[in-house]
């Protein structure tokens, strides 16, 4: 969804037939700012900032998509009449406060693998109509995305593999028919089926719940045989195992908890008296 779409759609949602609040009492101008009451990793500048061409607010930064910040800090402030900003008030929270959550605990992640060369990779585990929204915050934590949609890549996973007879001829037939930049992963539950989806000529094969023992398995076939074959691990991934399972070798790691895991940081706003 076009961010100025999506900014709009959040603001009927929580306004309904009209804001209450806004019937009543005297319009002033006023001032007004987001404060941090926990640390994190910031995101959602590019969304907040699309308010001020849709409504009469004038927004100031004092951070940055992918900048961490700490409690007590004032991330961003706000001018316009009371009534605008009290209306518009909950929908920049929750774009923030989403956002800056996904990018907290992604940032969390990729700090865990510092070091090791491997990439961290988001799924396509979203909520619903948020898949752009919630990747660009995974983004903004250091954290790169997979495939957006099952038209990025032809990926074979174990319920795709199960309606397939014969899997050599499947392969042939895709490479003949998907743009040549495209790639072929295949989900792979055993060594076995690891070594098999590169001799059909994977791109990239999936570790799917695998070992550490049984990923360097993988990884040193790999090195032998198909240097060209990039590995990715994804299962279970947690930060107390992602470490070891980047030392085992792989190139690199998908997970969907940075994004369905994560618990939301506290902000709020305020009006400046």
């Amino acid at each position: 969804m076009h961010k100025e779409s999506f900014i709009r759609s959040t603001v009927a949602e929580d306004i309904g037939r009209g804001d209450l609040f806004s019937f009543f009492g005297e319009t002033k101008n006023v001032s007004a700012y987001i404060l941090s009451k926990s640390n994190g990793v910031f995101a959602g500048r590019e969304y907040i900032e699309v308010f001020s061409e849709l409504y009469p607010i004038d927004i100031k930064w004092n951070i940055d998509d992918g900048e961490e910040f700490t409690s007590g800090k004032k991330l961003l402030f706000i001018k316009g009449d009371n009534k605008t900003i009290l209306a518009l008030e909950r929908s920049v929270l929750n774009i923030a406060l989403h956002a800056s959550s996904i990018a907290t605990l992604t940032s969390k992640y990729v700090k865990a693998l510092e070091g090791t060369g491997v990439k961290l990779l988001d799924t396509r585990k979203t909520r619903p109509m948020l898949r752009i929204f919630e990747k660009y915050a995974v983004r903004c934590g250091g954290g790169i995305n997979h495939r957006m949609g099952l038209d990025d890549a032809l990926m074979l996973k174990d319920t795709h593999l199960a309606t397939i007879a014969d899997l050599p001829n499947y392969i042939k037939q895709a490479r003949k028919n998907i743009p040549f930049t495209t790639a072929i992963e295949i989900e792979s539950e055993s060594i076995q089926m690891a070594q098999i989806a590169m001799e059909l000529g994977a791109d990239i094969v999936m570790c799917d719940n695998m070992s550490i023992e049984q990923m360097k398995e993988v990884v040193g076939f790999r090195n032998a045989n198909y240097p060209h074959v990039l590995i990715e691990a994804s299962g279970n991934i947690t930060l107390d195992t992602i470490k070891d399972v980047a030392l085992s070798g792989v190139d690199a790691i998908s997970t969907g908890s940075i994004i369905h895991q994560a618990n939301w940081i506290d902000l709020s706003m305020k009006i400046d008296s």
